[in-house]
């Protein structure tokens, strides 16, 4: 049924085309303003007339504006620049907008911030009960390590501590006693993963490398409610809006989750489209894990088209990451300070192995799903690049738009790989510019060579889309990690960094064409919708947002300050920034006054540290 959808869709809306013609009123134009169409020429009109929820005409601001009628809204955009709404093809928003659901938490910046954010959690929180610090990444404070055992036994010794980023985690003692991790300790569930030793006593010395499952955290005495998550939802989506982004794909989808979209959706109440790779166990019975892929396939958000919510495929953990010492890389990490490693051949943790990895590759692919990895390390994006060229001997795989999440160090022959088998890659800039003086500090500037090689990417005609990996926090400068899609843009345009004194290998910077591109129409071919969005063309739906800034010919450092000033979706307002006598923001619901140095001096134009 879902093939024929986009044809359904033509022709409604060449009935409205017709209707249109003969007579009736288009609901909404924009004109005299600078229309970026990103369409296959990057072609650049001045009005556009919407209808029904769609382009109805782009061109002219004369002939445009021969469309209006008496119930036309008409908005002269005064050369105000118009994109087509940004899209973010990783994100995590059902878990995101919950982080500071019963109380804020505060930037953390050092290891003293951290220890004194877990001393303040240890008066409120009853003794004996979990203090959890998630996805503070060693990479972004300043000393560059984790914070150790004897501190987070120092500030918090009667409440057991985790200090967690993804897979890996600094334990406290109490905390390592109660999930029972000892010297003698071994991971038994057939995953990988292990708890570092200290050399001279064989004792763990707290840090564990994918084994966060085996720690024994209570959950909160006061879970979130549905209500609860939907009104949290709805705040973060607004908070899109007014970043200018109109589609999301959640990248690692549990059933709750979904269940939770299901129910804004029921309601009519989203103002951002959704699109989910839900989330699959790699550990446990081989056959069990390949049926649980089947069954995503038979889900009515699969089946089904829908343009506000809907399942792509799945996603699942191949390696570790390079915010925690753990992505899976072909040549050794080297000895760490940074990362606490003290073996010269440990090259990180690979999750899968090849003989369960091409299976569930396989299923995914006969199920018509798109299939992605997390897959951070050289080492673990070229075995997911076998696994593909392996199953494209049987089935092509690129029909399903098969992906590698993150693929941040690659290759030449990754790149030439991907763009031959049709691999699409969903790449977070932000990290670029957060991490790469520790990278650097870790690796050299050499081995960094094709860290998100975008260009090179662009130039062997492999599609790759902007994203975030928005873990935490409401607030796209505020949170972790950053979903502001003009930091992205700025980052991928000018490689600089924070706290690095010159650009990471300019050579791969984008151009400002692509750049844009880069968080619209490659994410909706990467997210399966370019049909439909992506691009202001006639008969695809009408999400837009319009600029306070022209992408195309500011200087570098107002790239990053840019801001929407309204933001469309299905041809609706959903955003409107509102200004008062001297220029200050007086919407409803103002974002989070900015908390830290670096909010700051984005919203300045200054993206460096």
């Amino acid at each position: 049924m879902n093939r024929f959808l986009p044809y359904i869709a033509s022709c409604c809306w060449l009935l409205g085309f017709v209707t249109t013609a003969c007579g009736a009123d288009v609901d909404l134009i924009l004109h005299h303003g600078k229309i970026v169409t990103v369409d296959e020429r990057f072609s650049i009109r001045e009005a556009i007339a919407v209808q029904a929820g769609r382009v109805f005409q782009v061109g002219r601001s004369a002939e445009v504006l021969k469309l209006r009628g008496p119930r036309t809204e008409v908005v002269d955009l005064h050369g105000r620049l118009v994109l087509p709404g940004l899209m973010d093809s990783h994100m995590h928003p059902a878990n995101a907008c919950l982080t500071e659901l019963d109380h804020a938490i505060p930037p953390m910046e050092n290891i003293q911030d951290v220890l004194d954010y877990i001393h303040a959690r240890s008066r409120v929180v009853e003794e004996g009960g979990w203090i959890e610090v998630r996805q503070v990444f060693i990479t972004r404070l300043r000393e560059q390590r984790y914070p150790t055992r004897a501190e987070l036994d120092r500030v918090a010794p009667k409440h057991p501590v985790i200090f967690a980023t993804g897979p890996d985690a600094s334990l406290n003692s109490l905390a390592l006693q109660l999930s029972g991790i000892d010297r003698d300790f071994k991971v038994t569930d057939g995953g990988s993963g292990f708890a570092e030793k200290d050399p001279r006593t064989g004792e763990p010395t707290g840090i564990l490398r994918n084994g966060t499952r085996y720690v024994k955290v209570m959950s909160a005495p006061h879970p979130p409610s549905r209500a609860d998550k939907t009104r949290r939802l709805k705040e973060l989506f607004a908070d899109y809006n007014s970043a200018g982004i109109t589609s999301v794909c959640d990248r690692d989808a549990g059933l709750d989750d979904i269940e939770t979209y299901r129910e804004v959706r029921a309601r009519g109440e989203l103002t951002v489209r959704v699109h989910v790779s839900q989330h699959i166990e790699s550990i446990g019975s081989l056959t069990n894990i390949l049926e649980s892929i089947r069954l995503v396939s038979r889900d009515p958000l699969f089946k089904n088209r829908d343009d506000w919510l809907r399942i792509i495929g799945i996603k699942t953990y191949l390696d570790g990451g390079m915010l925690t010492g753990s992505a899976f890389m072909r040549q050794p990490w080297g000895v760490s300070e940074i990362y606490s490693i003290r073996d010269p051949d440990y090259r990180g943790v690979r999750f899968i192995s090849q003989g369960r990895l091409v299976p569930m590759v396989r299923a995914a692919v006969e199920s018509g799903l798109q299939f992605t990895a997390h897959s951070v390390g050289d080492g673990a994006v070229h075995a997911l690049l076998d696994a593909y060229a392996e199953v494209d001997q049987e089935l092509p795989v690129r029909k399903t738009r098969p992906c590698i999440s993150h693929s941040n160090f690659m290759s030449e022959e990754a790149i030439a790989r991907a763009a031959r088998l049709g691999v699409m890659m969903d790449i977070q800039p932000a990290w670029l510019y957060l991490d790469a003086h520790t990278l650097v500090k870790q690796f050299g500037y050499d081995r960094l060579r094709y860290f998100q090689p975008l260009r090179s990417l662009f130039e062997a005609g492999a599609v790759a889309g902007g994203g975030s990996d928005h873990m935490q926090k409401i607030g796209s400068l505020r949170s972790v990690n950053p979903y502001n899609p003009f930091l992205g843009m700025a980052t991928a345009v000018t490689r600089r960094t924070k706290r690095y004194e010159k650009p990471l290998h300019p050579e791969e910077a984008l151009t400002r064409e692509q750049a844009i591109r880069f968080y619209t129409i490659n994410n909706a071919r990467i997210l399966g919708c370019d049909d439909q969005l992506g691009s202001i063309e006639p008969g695809k739906l009408a999400d837009l947002v319009v600029l306070d800034t022209d992408l195309l010919t500011c200087a570098d450092k107002k790239i990053a300050a840019t801001q929407a000033l309204q933001t469309y979706v299905n041809g609706k307002l959903v955003y409107a920034r509102r200004h008062g006598a001297h220029g200050a923001d007086t919407r409803k619901s103002p974002r989070p006054t900015p908390v830290s140095r670096f909010e700051s001096q984005v919203e300045q134009g200054a993206v460096q540290d």
